[in-house]
């Protein structure tokens, strides 16, 4: 897992975000054991502490969950990481749309943007 933090927000929201995309993309599986907080503080270069602060962020929406005796497991609720899915691709499509909108787009041009580009891609 590649990490990239920067400087412009909270150390640990980013942590949290990409931890969170990593789940949703399956990079984690449903059920998969989540490194120690060691390792993935190590791995990202960040304090071990703030590691715990998303990891605790991220049990508390239902994404990871806690087996006291033998450490932290992603969630094996389909239904929870596929819920996370459709809500990013909704904030990603909508921070798209308003940027589309900054720039004098109007829904019906954003719309044949978006077709004529999705007819070009060869799959």
């Amino acid at each position: 897992m590649q990490w990239h933090i920067d400087s412009e927000r909270p150390v640990y929201i980013q942590l949290i975000e990409q931890i969170q995309s990593s789940i949703i993309s399956g990079y984690f599986n449903p059920g998969d054991k989540v490194p120690s907080v060691r390792d993935l503080a190590a791995q990202a270069g960040v304090n071990p502490n703030t590691m715990q602060k998303s990891l605790v962020e991220l049990e508390r929406i239902g994404l990871v969950h806690t087996n006291r005796t033998k450490g932290r497991y992603i969630t094996s609720d389909t239904e929870v990481i596929k819920k996370l899915k459709i809500e990013s691709a909704n904030n990603i499509t909508m921070d798209f749309l308003d940027n589309m909108k900054k720039l004098g787009f109007s829904k019906e041009e954003t719309l044949k943007i978006i077709k004529k580009i999705v007819e070009e891609i060869k799959e």
